[in-house]
């Protein structure tokens, strides 16, 4: 999602001066409030791979953020470990480290959690540097890992869609291929299954698909099926996709935004995923910054589903697509406060 003109209200990479690692802050806007937005560490081919990729998220949390409802900006960091570099124990707490202190010169106009490749633990540990990160261990007094809330969001926003595409929300008999057994990604696997659908997963990694009918990640995401979740990397569903209905918790799902005209034109409804995530975001932040507890946190995760539904009404009345009614949504909250 993010283009050749300049949008973004701040970046910030520097080199570690620990680790060596080049660490990266992204801030999109803070139209809505201070920029919040998760941590991801991995290796990448190059650091300017690892800049682009905490540009492009931090957008993705705008709109998160502002479709969700919730008072918050955009924002991502990202550690850019080069893919020739092994991340090791040391490594990686000497990065942390190093991005904790380029954190705190943010002076709270970003909040920091947990993303690929980081986890609450990481965010306990952050605090020794940085006041300005969320979603610690409940143990350290935080709500924990957020994978529960942004599986339940998904499931919230499936349903809905499901609703709308098959005229029930339920995945009883239904054929569902989840790409990616990560955290999320497994919790809908087993939910779904427990739904009554039948589940095939991809997973570069064997061990993660025990249990399930395993299919080739090259291949799932254009495979025969009712329903598609994508839920490892971004940017990897085009045209081919042939399942009627796609929701996912992947950030960045699309090759590029053109892939959701033509997968409506071919009758694919496509949940944007930056609705169908923001459960943990929606969790994470309404507990941790408004204080509420969980029954009510949850049930603002819930609410996606109903979020979802009016997406796919207005699209339909209009002649849109869900992203760009998403997109309006989101443009309409922000423009309210400018």
């Amino acid at each position: 999602m993010v283009e050749s003109s300049w949008e973004h209200a701040e970046l910030v990479t520097r080199l570690g001066r620990r680790s060596g690692v080049p660490v990266t802050v992204a801030v999109h806007s803070r139209t809505l409030g201070p920029a919040a937005g998760g941590i991801r560490l991995k290796q990448y081919p190059s650091w300017q791979d690892g800049q682009l990729d905490a540009l492009r998220l931090a957008k993705g949390m705008t709109y998160k953020n502002a479709v969700a409802g919730v008072p918050f900006g955009g924002g991502k960091s990202v550690i850019s470990v080069p893919s020739s570099v092994p991340l090791t124990a040391s490594l990686r707490a000497d990065a942390l480290a190093d991005l904790g202190e380029l954190i705190v010169t943010f002076d709270g106009s970003y909040l920091a959690g947990p993303d690929i490749g980081t986890s609450p633990s990481d965010m306990a540990y952050l605090r020794r540097f940085t006041d300005h990160v969320f979603c610690l261990p409940e143990s350290a007094g935080g709500t924990g890992s957020s994978s529960g809330p942004t599986a339940s969001g998904v499931l919230a926003a499936l349903r809905a869609g499901a609703e709308a595409v098959f005229g029930s929300p339920s995945v009883a008999g239904r054929r569902v291929v989840v790409v990616g057994m990560g955290s999320v990604g497994s919790l809908l696997a087993r939910a779904l299954a427990d739904d009554g659908a039948s589940v095939a997963v991809a997973d570069v990694d064997a061990s993660r698909c025990a249990g399930y009918e395993r299919v080739p990640v090259a291949s799932a995401y254009a495979m025969e099926a009712d329903v598609l979740v994508p839920s490892a990397i971004g940017g990897v569903v085009d045209a081919s996709v042939r399942a009627p209905l796609v929701v996912g918790p992947a950030n960045n799902q699309l090759v590029h935004d053109e892939v959701a005209t033509a997968l409506a034109a071919e009758g694919v409804t496509w949940v944007p995923d930056f609705v169908a995530s923001a459960g943990g975001v929606i969790y994470t932040l309404t507990r941790e910054a408004e204080g509420l507890d969980r029954d009510a946190a949850m049930a603002r995760v819930a609410a996606i589903g109903d979020t979802v539904t009016t997406l796919l009404t207005n699209a339909a009345a209009n002649g849109s697509t869900p992203l760009a009614e998403a997109l309006a949504l989101a443009e309409q909250r922000l423009g309210a406060l400018v």
